[in-house]
């Protein structure tokens, strides 16, 4: 039997890679464990020791007698005395007025209708749950201690005077501009 060339050549890469795949594997299991086992030994984990914990001591709570500082009540205490002694200042508002109507509601749900003019001033015309009412620079509206600073041709500006979380007054400006009616 002749093997023809071309059939040796399909065979000879394919023995030649089995032999070099083989020749660079371990020969066996136990070479493979005995080199690891060599690599395990020649590794040692470098540790720092470690400070023993330094002990607790507690320091004395002398304020039995004082009030939890902790507390909601000490905290209210303590916000109403700074709210007391702030110097009150030209935003603080005249809580001993009379109050007016349109107080009584929030300037959200008022309504510039339209502004006039009587005896030479401007006078807007508000609408808020349904009544109109007249309103001129002086009155005031809304809950914030709104006073009616100015009433323009489509608007009118309004002043609120404004308390914080810590008592303290200020004083912001607000505009009720002129809305239009949909037919």
């Amino acid at each position: 039997m002749s093997v023809s060339l071309l059939g040796l050549m399909r065979w000879v890469p394919a023995m030649v890679l089995s032999v070099l795949v083989t020749a660079c594997g371990y020969t066996s299991e136990q070479d493979l464990r005995g080199f690891l086992e060599a690599e395990r030994a020649a590794l040692r984990p470098v540790s720092k020791a470690i400070k023993p914990p330094v002990p607790f001591e507690a320091a004395p709570y002398e304020g039995d007698a004082k009030p939890d500082p902790f507390s909601k009540q000490a905290f209210v205490q303590a916000m109403v005395g700074l709210a007391k002694s702030s110097k009150p200042n030209l935003s603080t508002p005249e809580l001993s007025r009379a109050k007016e109507p349109l107080e009584a509601q929030s300037l959200d749900s008022m309504v510039l209708v339209g502004v006039l003019a009587k005896d030479g001033k401007s006078v807007a015309l508000v609408r808020s749950e349904g009544k109109l009412y007249q309103v001129s620079p002086g009155n005031y509206l809304g809950q914030n201690f709104g006073k009616v600073t100015k009433v323009e041709d489509a608007r009118v500006t309004v002043r609120e005077i404004v308390q914080n979380d810590m008592g303290e007054w200020s004083v912001r400006s607000t505009i009720l501009k002129l809305q239009e009616m949909s037919k």
